[in-house]
């Protein structure tokens, strides 16, 4: 009796656990395929690690989308959001500007924020640099920009689109399944 109740229990544990990959895992995916508009106002790149002064590929696949972006529109601002972790000899906001600057992006169209540890205080730190009424486009990986645009709009920015850069393949497994479980969180008690 108590095998069959737990193993019921199990079940209906089980079925809800898949329906919830499957939801998030659409968020997501659906998230992602999203293009922004032409012009926004800031561009706002999430940092991700940086070893030494060397981006990882996490970090670079989002510059690299965000300078694509930028080269086609040219009134676009960038904000390089990202701190100095261990590991790190530079900010990943510096590390971003870097890479902007030398690829062609005049100096003043980047702003920097290199003091910010998590999602939320890259974008929380990077809205009190740019103006109140500002259309924005988060830049993140694929995996992440479901979760950073929940994140936007509760901080309520005035209009919140994505773009996404690809996750590393090598990657790709670790950084989607803590995704799922980060999507909860932010779902549950994230401001």
């Amino acid at each position: 009796m108590m095998k069959t109740t737990l193993k019921k229990m199990l079940k209906i544990v089980g079925t809800f656990f898949v329906i919830y990959l499957i939801i998030v895992h659409s968020l997501i995916y659906q998230t992602a395929k999203q293009e922004p508009p032409q012009e926004v106002d800031y561009l706002i790149v999430l940092g991700a690690r940086v070893k030494g002064e060397v981006m990882t590929k996490a970090l670079l696949f989002r510059v690299e989308a965000a300078l694509h972006y930028l080269e086609e529109n040219p009134t676009t601002k960038v904000v390089a959001s990202g701190g100095q972790g261990p590991g790190e000899d530079i900010s990943e906001a510096e590390a971003m500007r870097r890479y902007f600057v030398a690829n062609g992006i005049e100096e003043n169209r980047i702003i920097m924020e290199p003091h910010s540890t998590s999602t939320y205080e890259n974008l929380s730190f990077s809205k009190k640099l740019i103006n109140e009424d500002a259309t924005v486009a988060i830049v993140s990986n694929d995996f992440h920009v479901y979760r950073a645009s929940l994140i936007g709009k509760r901080l309520e920015f005035k209009e919140v689109h994505t773009l996404a850069g690809k996750t590393p393949t090598i990657a790709i497994f670790k950084l989607w399944s803590r995704e799922y479980f980060a999507v909860a969180k932010t779902w549950l008690v994230d401001k």
